[in-house]
């Protein structure tokens, strides 16, 4: 038959990439210089991981709420460290 669970894991896959893909940005533009829009692109990687962390909880699944707790957090961490670094190079 198959698996009649879901795959949980999915939603926080996407929010890494969306951080991984936040860093790429900023790197073309300098990644000490930051990137407003590589930093929205990485936080918005906590949408997909908090859906990710709300099956997790449904399904009583600590791998996958583990996983999407530490997606939100990383999403959320680089998103601010870019988009702070964005205004510090506005403002020089």
């Amino acid at each position: 038959m198959g698996n009649p669970v879901p795959d949980t894991k999915t939603p926080a896959i996407v929010a890494f990439v969306m951080v991984v893909v936040g860093i790429a940005i900023a790197a073309m533009h300098g990644l000490i210089h930051g990137s407003l829009v590589g930093g929205i692109i990485a936080a918005a990687g906590a949408i997909p991981a908090c859906i990710g962390m709300w099956k997790g909880i449904q399904q009583e699944t600590q791998g996958t709420l583990a996983l999407s707790v530490t997606a939100v957090l990383v999403s959320l961490a680089v998103g601010a460290v870019l988009i702070v670094l964005a205004v510090v190079s506005w403002l020089h």
